[in-house]
């Protein structure tokens, strides 16, 4: 199994970064409430001697779900950037509570390491000669608007979609799930539904009871994170597979993170490298999965092509055939290219 590693050279660095604030295309609803834009930082390391290859990073906060601490957010950034060349103790000793920014500054690390083109982890995927499976994201909103987010993934080729659940009237929603089930089987559409903690502990198992009769791959997070032992009852009674991802952020060391999986005893992990502190902390996550037989995949918090392409790369290493969960790269009205393709349900990496 891939092994997270930095080796960049004994050289001195130097890096700068800049904050970039992207418009959604449309509003991005969800049982948290709705976004019209995300911000990101990005930091660009360079070797002082070679000031032309840099590698790029992206810090990908979401406020209100991440744990990164809003106040001085960019003032700690910079500070990194200032002392660049004591990247190890701020990478290993002072991010733990800033996942975001220590996935964006391992990020740029990476990608200066390999030379600063964007392939941070080379492969047949970025060979260009394999893709990833991508699911295609439902927002949020009236029914109407979801049954046309459905409609038009569908004829771009899903066969995988992710519907973002709990803020509608729930008849209403069982009533788009059946209407769905009516068009395709489950044979030709997967239907993953994501409840971002909409569900009570009282209520949750007769939702969950309802929404199996429309042949459901899984759910996200049925009910809010921290409720260790009330999540542990729906997992073992569930008729609909429980997938962790809220759950898993802020969970720091390998001690915690195997005793909330044993615990919890999820059928899924949900990996958001910008939420739970980068490609080595998804890495523990893996081994711990992999120890326990629970399976996983990969999803973007809204990163900007430059995040994401980073995602797909690492999650093409460890479980190419599963379908991920990054189908957000055309969310906004302006964005990086990023060696990025998207083509309807398959996402290609492109020189």
């Amino acid at each position: 199994m891939p092994q997270f590693r930095l080796n960049l050279p004994e050289k001195k660095l130097v890096a700068r970064f800049e904050k970039k604030t992207f418009t959604f295309k449309q509003p991005a609803g969800t049982s948290r409430g709705i976004l019209l834009q995300k911000e990101s930082y990005f930091i660009y390391v360079s070797f002082l001697d070679h000031p032309g290859k840099e590698g790029v990073g992206e810090c990908s906060p979401l406020w209100g779900l991440s744990i990164d601490p809003k106040e001085d957010y960019e003032g700690l950034i910079k500070a990194i950037c200032i002392d660049i060349n004591n990247y190890k103790a701020w990478f290993y000793d002072r991010l733990t509570e800033y996942p975001s920014i220590r996935f964006g500054l391992e990020m740029a690390l990476k990608d200066l390491e390999q030379g600063g083109q964007g392939v941070l982890f080379p492969s047949e995927f970025t060979a260009q000669k394999d893709s990833i499976t991508i699911n295609g994201l439902i927002w949020m909103g009236n029914i109407g608007f979801m049954s046309h987010q459905i409609d038009e993934k569908i004829k771009k080729g899903f066969r995988c979609i992710k519907l973002k659940i709990g803020s509608n009237d729930f008849e209403k929603e069982l009533a788009l799930l059946k209407e769905i089930r009516s068009q395709y089987h489950e044979k030709s559409l997967e239907i993953r539904l994501d409840a971002n903690g909409a569900f009570s502990p009282e209520n949750a198992k007769k939702k969950l009871d309802q929404l199996c009769e429309f042949s459901i791959h899984s759910i996200e997070q049925p009910i809010k994170a921290g409720q260790w032992d009330a999540m542990k009852v729906l997992c073992k009674t569930s008729p609909i597979p429980i997938a962790l991802d809220e759950e898993l952020i802020g969970i720091v060391g390998w001690k915690k993170m195997q005793t909330l999986v044993q615990h919890i005893q999820p059928k899924y992990l949900i990996l958001k490298p910008s939420l739970i502190g980068g490609y080595k902390c998804a890495e523990g996550w893996i081994n711990i999965a992999n120890a326990s037989g629970i399976d996983y995949w990969f999803t973007s918090a809204l990163e900007s092509n430059i995040g994401l392409n980073a995602i797909a790369q690492f999650a093409y290493l460890f479980n190419p055939q599963k379908t991920q969960g990054l189908g957000t790269g055309e969310l906004y009205t302006s964005n990086y290219g990023a060696h990025t393709a998207l083509n309807g349900p398959e996402f290609s990496f492109q020189t």
